[in-house]
Formats: structure tokens, C-alpha cells, sequence
């Protein structure tokens, strides 16, 4: 077993490793920008070092600082977190070189998963139903014009090296397809520094659910149920649960050994997600994995009662996994909370918390970094606390959020505290009647007293 691991990450993430590192006896080390100096990660730390400035560029993706950190500590080991440099496959290697071992999936595996037409290739070699669309990477506008048309429309174009969003069009008619592949290279490139795109076909009414698996260095996986991600901005997840209100138990059957199919394809090793779109007559489309934790993992913790990051640094240390698949046997409930003004198109709302009362009680879990009078940064992103509630049944766990929103006090700065409690008590939310569409709708009420 490791001796001390350092956590090449922040905020409450950091400090959720932390946490499991010191019930397994483990020594840990933070790593921290001069904005971070403050926060509560840096305090619960055995050890901490300053790896730069602000940007992150400077500091969280500075591959160099971080491995100098890590020997100057004697880390044996380096958890990435979510994040930053977490699917980074160069980092992951470095690692290696310098005998760090890196708690998550090896350099081959990320580059081969982390491009999403190479991963939508593999996935198709296992047998894994994947989204009609084009067999890799689109050549010109001539061809993609092909791809559109073999494909049928509507359809969506999407960078390979996207994430949060960036790079993706929709497309419903062919007059519109030369400025959506414009405007999607462009900002592929700007983002990503990589304009190469693929085409999907555009799944209607689609829900967002993905399963959580884990796989060991002898080859074997397991999947630990599902978490649907349905209800999103801008392609960014809000508010997440599991058992989804959209599944029966032969979805999640296949769905589950589906992805555990795409994990022992791949030798899969650590935790992972294969993430799924899953249309209303409840086909289902292998999106992506995600080749770390997710921000959501604790409410698959919660309804299995399991520590995946403890799984996580046991698999790095070359532990077998039990080989169970698990369902949930309780019903729980995430929102992010973030530092934004619901009521003005959830801009940023950085600054220094002056009061903070956390909600509590009977299957309230709260994960944050953030305390009164801490200051949050401008320069990262903006979720600063993970509310979970979790109880017996979908209605419970809703009530049980509800209440805990109404505790959950944040003064000092705009928080999202006030659109998940509208949430809460949305008609469709309620009934479970939502897609990924849910949110071009929902309009903000007034301010409650």
C-alpha cells in the first residue's frame, strides 16, 4: 500500500481524497495555487506545496511543478482528482517515469478513450451499441455534407477532443450545416487547440445516464448501477440520481453489462464511467467514458454503500476487485452548487463568503471547501459545495433535498441554492419527466422571502 499520495487537485475534491487517504492510514500531500493558499484542502493536508500562481496553466496543469512536488515529498503515489490534468495521458506517463504511480488509467488507455471517435471505434470492436454516425474523424465539408446524409438528420457535430459542450452542433437541415461546421472548428481550435470533428446522429428527446464501473489490473470489471445526468446547462450537469426515474431493471441490466463489456474489452483499470444516451423508446448510445471519478460520485457511494476512492487507491495498488455488480438499494439525490446568479444567465459570482450555514441531519451529505469568510477565486471552476440527500424512495430523498436547500445558508455571493429548491418542486422534475432538453425551458421564479 501507498505511503503518502499527493493530490494533484483542489477544492473539495481534493479534500474528499484527503479524507479517505487518512481512514487508510495513508500520508497525503496538497499541492495548491497562491489562490488556493486559504482553502480548507491545504489545512487537512499531512503536508502542502505551492506549485504557482493563479492560472492554471501556471499551477494545476504545470506537469513539472506538480512531479517536483512529488518528489520533494517522497509521494509514492498521485491522485488526479476530476479535472485539470485527470485524463491528461502525457501526465499519466510522466508519472510512470518517474516511479509516481498514477491512480487512474494508464497512458494508453486515456489517449485511446479520451478521442471520442477512436473511443467510438473501440466501443464498436466490443460490441458496445454505439450512435450512427461517421467512422472517425470527418475529412472536409464534402465530407461531412456525405456523413450527413447517409446519417439522416437531424444530426450533431462534435469535436474529438470536446468536453463541457465546446465544439458540438446541432444540425436539422442541410443549409445549415456549413456554418455549424464553421463555427464548431472554430471553437474547437480556440478551446482545444484541435478543429478535427465527427458526426453523430442527433438522438431526440434523449436522457443523459451513464454507469459507474471499476475495473483491476488482473483484467476483471464490475459496474456499480446507474446515475442519470439528465438535467443540464449548456451541456454541464446540474443535479444528478440514481436509481434513474427512467430505468427498469432489463435497462440497467444490458446497460450495466454493456459497459462492463467496454471496460474488460479495454483492460480497464481503476474507476471509470461509460456514459450513455438513451433515447424515449429506451435504446441506448454509447457517448464517452470518463477515465477517472466523476463530480457525482457520491450518491452511487451513498445508495451501495462503497468508497469509490478508496477502491480506487486499493486497484492502483494492485488490489482485485470483488467482481460484483451492484443495483442501489436507496434513492439519492445530487446538486452542485455553484458560485453563480441564477437570476441573471448563472453568471460567475466569485468573492468572500461573510456567513455560511450547512444543512445537516438524517441523509444529508455536504462536500465542499469552502467555510465563512473564505474567498473564492475568480479563476477556476465555479461549483463550491456537492449537496446530497438520500433516502428510502425518489419522493423522500426530493423532500429530504428540499428541507436541507432551505437550511443550506450562503451570504456573501450568488449561489444556485435558489434554482435547485425551484427545481425541487418542478412539476416534471417531480414526476421524473425530464431529458437533457429540460432546461430550454425553465425559467426562474421570483425571489422568495
Amino acid at each position: 500500500m501507498f505511503k503518502k499520495i499527493l493530490i494533484a487537485n483542489r477544492g473539495e475534491i481534493a479534500l474528499r481524497v484527503i479524507r479517505t487517504c487518512k481512514e487508510m492510514g495513508i500520508k497525503t500531500v496538497a499541492v495548491y495555487s497562491t489562490a488556493d493558499a486559504e482553502s480548507l484542502h491545504v489545512k487537512f493536508a499531512d503536508e502542502a506545496v505551492c506549485i504557482g500562481p493563479p492560472p492554471s496553466n501556471l499551477s494545476y496543469l504545470k506537469v513539472s511543478n506538480i512531479i517536483s512536488a512529488a518528489e520533494i515529498t517522497n509521494a509514492d503515489a498521485i491522485h488526479p482528482g476530476y479535472g485539470f490534468l485527470s485524463e491528461n495521458a502525457d501526465f499519466s506517463r510522466i508519472c510512470g517515469e518517474h516511479d509516481i504511480k498514477f491512480i487512474g488509467a494508464s497512458p494508453d488507455m486515456i489517449a485511446k478513450m479520451g478521442d471520442k471517435a477512436t473511443a467510438k471505434e473501440t466501443m464498436k470492436a466490443a460490441g458496445v451499441p454505439c450512435v450512427p454516425g461517421s467512422e472517425g474523424i470527418i475529412a472536409d465539408f464534402d465530407d461531412c455534407i456525405k456523413v450527413a446524409k447517409e446519417t439522416g438528420y437531424p444530426v450533431m457535430l462534435k469535436a474529438t477532443a470536446g468536453g463541457g459542450g465546446k465544439g458540438m452542433r446541432a444540425v436539422w437541415k442541410e443549409e445549415d450545416l456549413l456554418g455549424a461546421w464553421e463555427s464548431a472548428r472554430q471553437e474547437s481550435k480556440a478551446a482545444f487547440g484541435n478543429d478535427d470533428m465527427y458526426m453523430e446522429k442527433l438522438i431526440e428527446e434523449p436522457r443523459h445516464i451513464e454507469i459507474q464501473i471499476v475495473g483491476d489490473s488482473y483484467g476483471k470489471a464490475c459496474h456499480l448501477s446507474e446515475r442519470d445526468c439528465s438535467v443540464q446547462r449548456r451541456h454541464q450537469k446540474l443535479t444528478e440520481e440514481v436509481p434513474s426515474p427512467f430505468m427498469t431493471k432489463k435497462l440497467r441490466k444490458d446497460m450495466g453489462e454493456a459497459a462492463v463489456k467496454a471496460a474488460e474489452y479495454i483492460k480497464y483499470e481503476g474507476a471509470g464511467t461509460v456514459e450513455f444516451l438513451v433515447d424515449k423508446h429506451r435504446n441506448f448510445f454509447f457517448m464517452e467514458m470518463n477515465t477517472r471519478i466523476q463530480v457525482e460520485h457520491p450518491i452511487t457511494e451513498q445508495v451501495i454503500d462503497f468508497d469509490l476512492i478508496r477502491e480506487q487507491i486499493l486497484v492502483a495498488a494492485g488490489v482485485k476487485i470483488s467482481g460484483k455488480n451492484y443495483e442501489p438499494t436507496l434513492h439519492s439525490i445530487e446538486c452542485r452548487i455553484n458560485a453563480e446568479d441564477p437570476y441573471h444567465g448563472f453568471r460567475p459570482s466569485p468573492g468572500k463568503i461573510t456567513t455560511l450555514h450547512a444543512p445537516g441531519g438524517h441523509g444529508v451529505r455536504l462536500d465542499t471547501h469552502v467555510y465563512a469568510g473564505y474567498s473564492i477565486p475568480p479563476n477556476y471552476d465555479s461549483m463550491i459545495a456537492k449537496l446530497i440527500t438520500t433516502a428510502r424512495t425518489r419522493q423522500e430523498a426530493i423532500d429530504k433535498m428540499k428541507r436541507a436547500l432551505d437550511e443550506f445558508v450562503i451570504e456573501g455571493i450568488k449561489t444556485t441554492i435558489p434554482f435547485h429548491r425551484q427545481l425541487m418542486d418542478h412539476p416534471d422534475y417531480v414526476a421524473g419527466n425530464y431529458t437533457t432538453a429540460f432546461m430550454d425551458d425553465f425559467e426562474m421564479e421570483p425571489l422568495r422571502d
